[in-house]
């Protein structure tokens, strides 16, 4: 942890044109560890994500939530030997990995923090709380997924701007200062670092035994409902990146298809091909082998694991001559936290630089009603 002063007794000496430290929010969905969390897990996740594009009643949520733990606690606890997913410890290994690479650059005057959309003790709230009482006048809210949409990143700031008004202090805010990192989705080095690992997992994995036109890729994406309350739902992100990738392997692996993880909730029409029908469509067309990449998740989690796993048990019972090889996330491989690190410099320079903004959350109330007694 970095501290505010060195021994507790002389200040830390920083640039003097800026005494601000920053605080890097990453921020990410996390994943229960605990069986009795599931229900609260659940009804988080049905407020912020579900509320957006399905037509329930809130009133719904908490016995939806426990109904919902009674079927995850039957698919992990008895399905899977009591599994436990490890989103939350490699996200702290991609958090530490990227604050090491910023503090021999920045020092002190920067720390990165982590957020769980879901779970207890790093809800947004909390993390800010403990921001604040560390003294940051600045932050970088940094959401490390890949599509930038209301349903990733979007949360994100909503679960933000919640927690500054609850952590407002009189006629002026603590914070001075606040920027954004959106999604990567277009960003060369991490496209060319996702067909890398391809190309490295075909080596490795089917060495000499396919031809390059036998291999199917299914490169995945978290799915998305076409209808969303107006929303937008990060298709034309995903999509984008689906097109990136596929641009670096399609003349070495011309069998190349799009796979949505889909959520089958009923009465929602969700992205197509599912990642189970890409497999079943390259494999009509002559694949022998199937790749199963996750390009929409940045970060391991019981998706990427536990239904990719479910996908692929499925269709070895019916393709019995074809391999399956799934391929992990870039979790914390070296050269993305590296990339992850450097998105994040020039916003760290903006946030040092600039003028500190003086805001005074009474205003906003003041502008809000002058403003509907003008309309009135």
């Amino acid at each position: 942890m970095v501290a505010s002063s060195v021994g507790d007794t002389l200040p830390i000496q920083t640039n003097p044109s800026s005494q601000d430290r920053v605080a890097i929010l990453l921020m990410g969905y996390g994943e229960v560890e605990k069986y009795e969390d599931f229900a609260n897990y659940n009804e988080q996740a049905l407020n912020l994500l579900t509320a957006k594009f399905a037509p329930v009643p809130p009133w719904i949520y908490p016995p939806l939530a426990k109904l919902l733990a009674m079927f995850d606690l039957h698919e992990w606890g008895h399905l899977h030997g009591n599994f436990i997913s490890p989103h939350n410890q490699i996200f702290e290994a991609q958090r530490q990995g990227i604050e090491e690479i910023l503090q021999k650059k920045w020092g002190d005057r920067i720390q990165v923090f982590k957020a769980f959309n879901f779970c207890a003790p790093f809800l947004p709230e909390q993390v800010l709380t403990k921001i604040k009482a560390q003294g940051f006048t600045k932050l970088l809210i940094y959401p490390l997924l890949v599509v930038d949409s209301i349903f990733t990143s979007g949360i994100a700031v909503e679960q933000v701007n919640e927690a500054l008004s609850k952590l407002e202090d009189g006629q002026e805010h603590w914070l001075s200062g606040i920027r954004y990192l959106p999604s990567f989705y277009n960003k060369k080095e991490y496209v060319k670092l996702l067909a890398h690992l391809v190309k490295d997992t075909i080596s490795t994995e089917l060495g000499n035994s396919h031809f390059p036109s036998q291999i199917g890729i299914v490169l995945m994406n978290h799915g998305c409902p076409h209808k969303a309350k107006g929303f937008t739902s990060g298709i034309d992100e995903s999509q984008a990146l689906y097109e990136l990738v596929r641009e670096e392997l399609i003349y070495q692996y011309p069998l190349i298809s799009i796979g949505w993880l889909n959520h089958d909730t009923p009465l929602i029409e969700w992205t197509q091909p599912n990642a189970e029908l890409a497999a079943k469509n390259l494999i009509e067309l002559g694949a022998k082998a199937i790749i199963m990449m996750p390009i929409g998740f940045a970060t391991e989690n019981h998706e990427t694991l536990l239904d990719v796993g479910h996908i692929i048990h499925h269709l070895q019972h019916r393709y019995a001559d074809v391999t399956f090889v799934q391929m992990p996330c870039v979790n914390d491989h070296p050269q993305f936290l590296q990339m992850a690190a450097s998105w994040a410099d020039s916003q760290i320079e903006a946030l040092l630089s600039q003028t500190p903004l003086t805001v005074n959350p009474q205003l906003a109330q003041v502008k809000a009603s002058h403003q509907h007694h003008h309309h009135h």
